[in-house]
Order: structure tokens, then C-alpha cells, then sequence
């Protein structure tokens, strides 16, 4: 049980609803230690095979909120950086979840709301919604979010929108490569769904070791380390069950046992 969030299990899959409608799921201390938790959680049950991060409400999130903002600001510089670590640690243990994790993007996703939606392996996105980085309206900067929201957009468009505040519509979103998919408001479920579908036809332990994989090899040179290092993952993995339960499976023309059964 989780003050701030809800969790829905149907099956593998596992929908983290952010429960603080009523301030457009804004972060506040409990909502970060809640976000972390559960992530560690439900990567540490085998029987999760993809999460699927929700806002309940208009918003999916928008951002900090400003009142525990307020208070930070008037905190020592040591409680500062305290708070600090605390929302980089959150987001970095959303990033590295070995799971599968998509955004369920329906409405506003505002300075950490747009960095949830960036860490997330995958971002499905409302027609309606809308994201930003709207940190330096208030005199700051979108510092733990930026790992996140530079790998979603690039280096370019950060310097952009890091500075303007810009609103980032959700079709803007999808030019930017931000969100994977723009859809109307009543079929974002659906959309969900399908990639959800296509995800659990994947093997668990290779999808986290493709995770792992774009992670090493990512704004690297092609260099003879990168080229040793991709050559002795797919020679580990070939041997793994998994890989052999998959390759069976192709060849008998059959579901692989990790395939839910309809």
C-alpha cells in the first residue's frame, strides 16, 4: 500500500496510478519515496512483465509542487541537495527498471512530469496532453529530469525548450521523438494495450538485456571495445534457456512459453 499511488495488477502487467488528482500529481516527498518503492518492487517480481505509468485525474503530472518547492527553497543547502538526490534517485530507478515501462500520457506532463514520461522506456501519449520544461518560470533549471528529457529529444531541442518553457504540444511531442505514439483521447487505452501486447511476446530476460544493451552502447564510437562488448553479449544470451526456449518455439511454430496463453 502506497499513500500516493495505486497499483492495478492484471496478469503480468502492473499500472502505477500517480493518486494526487487533486494537485494534478505534483511531487512531493511522499509521492517520490512512493514512485521509487514500487519501481523496486515490482522489478524484483519475476511475475511482472511490463509496467505501465498513470496519472489519475486531468494531469499525468505536473511537476513539482510548489509548495514543497516553497519549503526546499527556504531549507538548508545539505536538506537542498538531500531533496535533490532523493528525486534524481527516484527517476533514476524508473530509467533502469529492468521491466518494461511505458507512459500513459493523458493530460498536462510539466517539468517532472515530462521527466517521468522521458524515463520511461516508452511514452503513449493523448492528443490532448501537453509537456514542458517550464523550471525556469521559476527560477531554476530542469536538473534531475535532464538525463531523461536530453535522451528523449536530443541536445539540440534542450537547449530550446530548457529555456523558453515552451507548451510542447502532443503532436510536437511526436516530431521530437518524445512520445512514441499520438492518439485520440478514448483510444490511448487501446494504444497502450497494443504495445503492451507486442511487449509480452518478448522474452523478460532479453528485453532487459536489450535495455541494458542501448544503455552501453548509446553516444558511443564504433570502437573495438563497443564491437568486443556486443560480440560477447549476444554469445552469453545465445545460451541462456530463454534464448533456446525461443529459438525452439520459432522452430515448432508455437507460442514461447513466456507468451501469455489467450
Amino acid at each position: 500500500m502506497f499513500e500516493t499511488l495505486e497499483i492495478e495488477r492484471d496478469g503480468g502487467i502492473a499500472t502505477v496510478w500517480m493518486n494526487r488528482p487533486d494537485v494534478h500529481n505534483a511531487f512531493n516527498a511522499q509521492l517520490i519515496a512512493d514512485i521509487t518503492a514500487a519501481c523496486q518492487q515490482l522489478d524484483a517480481d519475476e511475475t511482472v512483465r511490463v509496467v505501465v505509468l498513470a496519472g489519475r485525474g486531468k494531469s499525468f503530472s505536473a511537476g513539482a509542487d510548489l509548495n514543497w518547492m516553497k519549503a526546499a527553497g527556504e531549507a538548508s543547502f545539505e536538506a537542498n541537495v538531500a531533496d535533490a538526490r532523493k528525486l534524481a534517485g527516484m527517476l533514476r530507478t524508473l530509467s533502469e527498471m529492468a521491466t518494461p515501462t511505458i507512459a500513459r500520457v493523458q493530460g498536462a506532463a510539466l517539468g517532472g512530469g515530462m521527466g517521468l514520461a522521458s524515463a520511461c522506456d516508452i511514452c503513449v501519449a493523448s492528443e490532448k496532453a501537453i509537456f514542458a520544461t517550464s523550471e525556469v518560470k521559476f527560477g531554476i533549471i530542469p536538473s534531475a529530469i535532464s538525463p531523461y528529457v536530453i535522451r528523449a529529444i536530443g541536445e539540440r531541442q534542450s537547449y530550446r525548450y530548457f529555456q523558453t518553457a515552451e507548451r510542447i504540444s502532443a503532436a510536437r511531442a511526436g516530431d521530437l521523438g518524445l512520445a512514441h505514439e499520438v492518439v485520440a483521447p478514448e483510444a490511448l487505452d487501446d494504444k497502450v494495450a497494443e504495445i503492451v501486447a507486442a511487449l509480452m511476446q518478448g522474452g523478460p530476460k532479453s528485453q532487459a538485456a536489450a535495455k541494458d544493451l542501448i544503455r552501453a552502447v548509446a553516444n558511443k564510437p564504433v570502437s573495438d571495445a563497443v564491437v568486443e562488448d556486443t560480440s560477447q553479449r549476444i554469445a552469453q544470451l545465445r545460451s541462456t534457456p530463454e534464448a533456446k526456449e525461443g529459438l525452439s518455439a520459432f522452430l515448432d511454430k508455437r507460442a514461447a512459453a513466456w507468451v501469455p496463453q489467450a
